[in-house]
């Protein structure tokens, strides 16, 4: 049994339910199907490629949506052609949905296809209000009153 209970998670802590939400989804996520394989690359500090082999997919037929920190990959094919007679089919070509769940501040930049990848580069983004900055340090304002009395 891979069922992990997060329950008494949620009574111990506060502000962390988001968390507990993410590795409930990770866990119960469907991992079984390993179609289509991916890779996922950081590229650099805070740059990623998601990689994924669509092959004989033609752009007009891959989705890519992001919503709530899930960006989603879609792959639809249109009904098959009976026209068409194989001797023999290696090619899946069938229908898929890949789900990455990604941190808070990821972006999509851009999506390309080519030679049968489907590249998907992400970049972490962080508000100017959340970067670190550094607070200068001054000197007290000079008193204007020393020992009660005016300073001349």
């Amino acid at each position: 049994m891979r069922t992990i209970d997060f329950s008494p998670l949620y009574r111990s802590v506060v502000g962390f339910d988001r968390l507990a939400s993410l590795l409930d989804a990770a866990a119960a996520q469907d991992g079984a199907t390993g179609y289509p394989p991916y890779n996922i690359e950081r590229t650099g500090e805070d740059s990623y490629r998601v990689e994924i082999a669509v092959a004989g997919f033609r752009p007009d037929e891959l989705t890519i949506e992001v919503k709530e920190n899930l960006l989603a990959v879609q792959g639809r094919k249109p009904a098959n052609d009976d026209s068409r007679k194989f001797l023999h089919r290696g090619l899946a070509e069938r229908n898929f949905e890949r789900r990455f769940q990604l941190a808070d501040y990821v972006v999509v930049n851009d999506a390309t296809l080519a030679d049968g990848l489907l590249a998907i580069s992400l970049k972490r983004e962080l508000p100017e209000a959340l970067k670190p900055r550094t607070i200068k340090i001054g000197a007290p304002a000079e008193s204007a009153l020393i020992d009660g009395e005016k300073a001349a």
